[in-house]
């Protein structure tokens, strides 16, 4: 699994603390002594994947000292509804004011790393990774592209840096898929790879005989994709994307395209159902 670095975790959670809390939290401040303290517990209303316990738990720690956070899962796991995820103890203040940022991220993550589970399921058995791409959050993309990874997926390029991709608009501008591969090629460093996208048969044998690393079948249908596997032999890697849907994806897999691009794993996944129950004193 790869690992984010705490400081990026901890400026993601300082901003959204500060979003929602500037200066005091008027309902806990004036209702609860500083020295008060409870008990609290996570739990899922839904089955899934989890992800982004630890920075659940940093949440906590950010908002203020004395909350012991016990995860009971970790990210990755596949849960139950009513599973108890974390157990925590402390500042009764503290978890009040650290509850939607902890859950809002918990919650959001876990959604991800669900859906990107689901669609790796529907295509279990195939070549095909299932992959997410840079319709992410501002700010949180790699928060986001974790948990895909936490889904059993895998991550496209994090930014325009990673690689050179050349889109519609860039083939347009350029005159053509055969100019823009050669003006890029007398550019980049040898350690960069180039992919085409392409909406029909032509223009996938001019990329190959461009030859592009990487070649992405734009919205073609599933018999059309076939035959640009057959055409291609291994040639260049192949990645399906646009307008993909869980009706569609098992196809589209079995076409032997070896990548299946989702910008909707993370730009409009469904938040995974979590809560946060008081344990009565």
């Amino acid at each position: 699994m790869m690992q984010l670095l705490p400081i990026y975790v901890d400026d993601i959670i300082r901003r959204a603390l500060t979003e929602d809390i500037t200066g005091m939290d008027v309902t806990t401040d004036f209702l609860l002594s500083p020295d008060d303290v409870s008990e609290a517990y996570l739990v899922a209303k839904a089955e899934g994947v989890l992800c982004g316990m630890e920075i659940a738990k940093r949440v906590f720690e950010l908002v203020g000292e004395g909350v012991v956070f016990e995860a009971k899962h970790s990210d990755g796991d596949r849960i139950q509804k009513g599973d108890i995820l974390a157990e925590m103890k402390g500042n009764t203040r503290t978890l009040l004011k650290g509850e939607r940022t902890a859950l809002n991220l918990l919650q959001h993550l876990s959604g991800i790393a669900t859906e990107t589970a689901r669609c790796v399921a529907l295509t279990e058995g195939t070549n095909a990774s299932i992959v997410d791409t840079r319709k992410t959050l501002p700010g949180i993309r790699a928060l986001q592209k974790y948990a895909v990874r936490c889904g059993g997926g895998k991550n496209h390029r994090f930014n325009l840096s990673d690689g050179a991709m050349l889109k519609d608009n860039h083939i347009d501008a350029c005159g053509g898929i055969t100019a823009a591969i050669t003006q890029l090629r007398q550019h980049i460093g040898h350690m960069v790879r180039i992919e085409v996208e392409v909406r029909d048969l032509d223009e996938l044998r001019e990329a190959l005989a461009a030859h592009a690393d990487i070649i992405m079948l734009d919205n073609m249908d599933c018999p059309t994709m076939k035959e640009a596997v057959a055409i291609t032999k291994g040639a260049a890697c192949l990645e399906a994307s646009g307008g993909i849907t869980h009706d569609t994806i098992r196809e589209v897999a079995q076409t032997g395209v070896d990548i299946i691009s989702l910008g909707a794993l993370t730009h409009s996944v469904k938040a995974f159902d979590i809560s946060m129950k008081w344990r009565k004193k």
